[in-house]
């Protein structure tokens, strides 16, 4: 039996539980804009990982099935290597995994094939020692140390970036596709927001600069997952599905609504933003790298200035590969 370990969030609150599906609504008021980093960009960009849980894990997956980034250290000091080893391999939604062999080398060192990554167990973010393994970005993915105070520390330990892989109360957060190219070189610590968000901006996006947005609010559905309680507890956010509810500013039909979407999921936003007329449920898109798939059958127009639209996405295998892409971005800037 596997040993689940999560972090405790930061509300309380009781959910309404029906078979497989918790259900969260939300109101969103949300607000649209259409150095030695630089020298990485005609090299691999390497990269540490802090928090080997679900995310953690995930970005290490991307990482390491890419060429033009590179693992090189990991911290987490609640679980020993072998542990890591086990949970790695074997991911009861993602699979298992078979792109090179993993084996433990010893108590500090991982090899993915011949690839040796360094392991740390560190409590305290500025003695792991970034520096020495090489890591140039640090994902920081504990779900703690998300502030700019706290994601610091990480720079003290010879970090060059620092990317919180959660919302963050003060640092820039930047959902690729959306808002990335406001990333100033300057910026040494930023968030990469929410899956949530990054399921929801895109498609606001498109419908904001096509139509305008005069005011809206959005739904979010998910499975039931390990952090969800059986009794009343600590719960964390963890969606699959995002029903976004508008009123237009600019009259569209829905068909006027369907081709924009298809229109920008096939172009500036293609792999991010995706569009499907099929009939598909959650399940569809387990594994899939985009933030957000646009079900056009799922959709209502009640008029031509108040729509209905609804967008599936893996909350956590699409948000992991936006990570490793907002590192890359960073990187060129």
């Amino acid at each position: 039996m596997r040993k689940l370990r999560g972090l405790e969030g930061d509300y309380w609150q009781k959910p309404r539980v029906i078979p497989f599906l918790t259900i969260f609504t939300f109101e969103l008021a949300f607000s649209l804009s259409s150095s030695p980093i630089s020298e990485m960009a005609d090299k691999k960009i390497k990269i540490g990982i802090n928090g080997f849980g679900r995310i953690g894990r995930l970005v290490a997956r991307v990482i390491l099935q890419r060429n033009d980034v590179e693992l090189v250290a990991v911290n987490d000091p609640f679980i020993t290597t072998e542990y890591m080893t086990y949970m790695f391999k074997y991911d009861s939604v993602h699979g298992q995994w078979k792109h090179n062999e993993l084996k433990l080398k010893d108590e500090k060192t991982l090899l993915f094939g011949e690839k040796p990554v360094t392991v740390f167990g560190i409590r305290n973010p500025e003695d792991i020692p970034w520096g020495e393994a090489g890591a140039d970005f640090v994902v920081e993915s504990t779900g703690v140390f998300t502030d700019k105070d706290k994601a610091a520390a990480h720079l003290k330990g010879g970090a060059k970036k620092v990317v919180i892989s959660a919302p963050s109360k003060d640092a820039p957060m930047f959902v690729v596709g959306v808002n990335e190219h406001e990333y100033k070189s300057d910026l040494d610590i930023v968030s990469n927001a929410s899956c949530t968000t990054n399921c929801l901006a895109p498609l606001a996006k498109v419908i904001n600069d096509r139509f305008g947005i005069v005011e809206g609010l959005m739904t979010t559905v998910h499975s039931i997952t390990a952090t969800q309680k059986t009794v009343d507890g600590p719960s964390m956010k963890d969606w699959r599905v995002v029903d976004l509810t508008v009123r237009l500013e600019k009259a569209a039909t829905y068909d006027d609504i369907k081709k924009a979407i298809k229109e920008e999921s096939e172009g500036k936003l293609k792999g991010i933003l995706g569009y499907t007329e099929d009939d598909v449920v959650s399940t569809d898109f387990v594994g899939d790298s985009r933030s957000s798939i646009f079900d056009a059958k799922a959709g209502i127009a009640l008029s031509d200035n108040f729509v209905k639209l609804v967008s599936w996405y893996d909350n956590e295998w699409g948000y992991s590969t936006r990570v490793v892409d907002l590192i890359i971005h960073m990187s060129k800037a």
